[in-house]
């Protein structure tokens, strides 16, 4: 067989394979290009299962357009919570606004224009003009890549551009007419349930019969892709400050700055404790110099607070960055007459830590050495200029948190760490 007589039996095949496998996805239910557009950017490294009760809240809350460009900002990350990556929340509210400002509120049906939106990129843009519109748009992302190569034996590395353009033309000759929005989705579905990364569903493939990966044998070893470089790890130190007074029953959170990462979502303070050498995991830090550490950064930033004992590790996962969390549970304390006797405690214990590291290994940096100078820095008291709240239960329905950060005051609020300084 020739390789157009493969790629018909591809696409005759694998369409009629869709129309009668396919999923009942509540974006599917509605040619609706908003939707296909929302949809798209939630599933972006995130599981189907995982994306359909946040699409039809984020839905119900902001069902066209303009609802979404109107919306308060943190009304739409609170939508957005638990989902990661905010950034595509963002991105996808900003724009919301261009097609407001430019479209009139109508999606455009241009590649161009649809190319322009901020958070939209190749596959994006394929997959809106090919679903919404049916154009004859190829959307190439790695699930496509992944059965492409297998199936026409492709021994390019995915992760360099030039294979991206050659899937995209060959994607794009493999549509038919008039076809490209059951096509495309066809495509993704054959990828996320039969075609998979490591154990491949040949027997269920309704195209196996030509797939030259598996003729070969090289359906476990295909696609070929550079490993990423692994996400640094990093040590952090984490205070769930416990209030007292005016402040009793109440937390203190903070709001991350307006750019960078997570940024303007609310969080539990924290600090760096050490960086991890490269490709090794970040070592946990003692808990002295550890509850040093988080009274003296906290007192740089105005608040009086004594940690009493960890309560509980966790861990949140970036794309570039592992942190590693140790939380420690804190009681607030008088700033006017334990402030200063609390950072002159934290510094005393900076001190000895740093003069026993140093007698100990002085020719090597430990990651308590390099916290106690981290924290030499942090005593100065200038702050950083973030937004500090006190609050109770009733606010974690207003904020958005990160998910570790979620998890962690919703455990707290509901007596999980009670035993912690008992």
């Amino acid at each position: 067989m020739g390789l157009q007589e493969q790629k018909r039996h591809f696409s005759v095949n694998l369409l009629e394979w869709y129309m009668i496998n396919r999923r009942d996805l509540p974006w599917r239910r509605h040619n609706n290009p908003y939707f296909t557009w929302v949809s798209e950017i939630m599933l972006q490294q995130t599981r189907v299962d995982t994306v359909i009760p946040y699409f039809n809240r984020f839905i119900g809350n902001f069902p066209t357009v303009q609802a979404l460009a109107e919306a308060p900002e943190e009304e739409v990350l609170k939508n957005w919570e638990g989902l990661g990556y905010y950034s595509r929340a963002r991105n996808l509210q900003a724009a919301a606004k261009q097609v407001m400002e430019l479209h009139g509120g109508e999606m455009p049906q241009d590649k161009q224009s649809v190319f322009a939106l901020k958070g939209v990129g190749p596959y994006t843009a394929g997959a809106i003009l090919s679903i919404a519109f049916n154009q004859p748009q190829p959307a190439v992302d790695g699930n496509v890549m992944r059965v492409l190569s297998r199936y026409f034996l492709i021994d390019e590395d995915i992760m360099k551009g030039s294979t991206r353009v050659l899937m995209e033309e060959l994607a794009g000759e493999l549509i038919p007419e008039g076809r490209a929005r059951d096509f495309n989705q066809a495509l993704m579905e054959l990828g996320a349930l039969v075609c998979t990364p490591k154990a491949p569903h040949c027997l269920t493939c309704p195209v196996m019969e030509q797939c030259s990966g598996r003729i070969a044998g090289r359906e476990l070893t295909l696609p070929v892709k550079t490993k990423a470089k692994p996400p640094r790890p990093e040590q952090r130190l984490v205070a769930l400050v416990e209030g007292r007074g005016a402040h009793r029953g109440r937390v203190l959170v903070r709001q991350r700055p307006e750019t960078g990462l997570l940024a303007r979502m609310w969080e539990l303070p924290h600090v760096l404790a050490a960086p991890a050498a490269a490709g090794k995991a970040a070592a946990p830090l003692a808990d002295e110099p550890a509850m040093a550490l988080l009274a003296g950064s906290l007192w740089a930033e105005g608040f009086a607070a004594r940690p009493e004992g960890l309560a509980t590790h966790a861990e949140h996962v970036f794309s570039h960055i592992v942190w590693s969390l140790q939380v420690y549970k804190c009681t607030e304390q008088d700033q006017s007459s334990e402030l200063p006797l609390i950072a002159a405690e934290a510094r005393a214990a900076y001190d000895a830590q740093a003069a026993s590291q140093a007698e100990a290994a002085p020719a090597a940096e430990s990651s308590a050495s390099t916290a106690a100078r981290a924290a030499q820095e942090a005593l100065t008291g200038k702050g950083d200029g973030l937004t500090y709240q006190w609050i109770g239960p009733e606010d974690m329905e207003k904020l958005a948190f990160p998910n570790v950060f979620l998890k962690l005051l919703r455990n707290y609020f509901a007596g999980a760490y009670d035993e912690a300084t008992e």
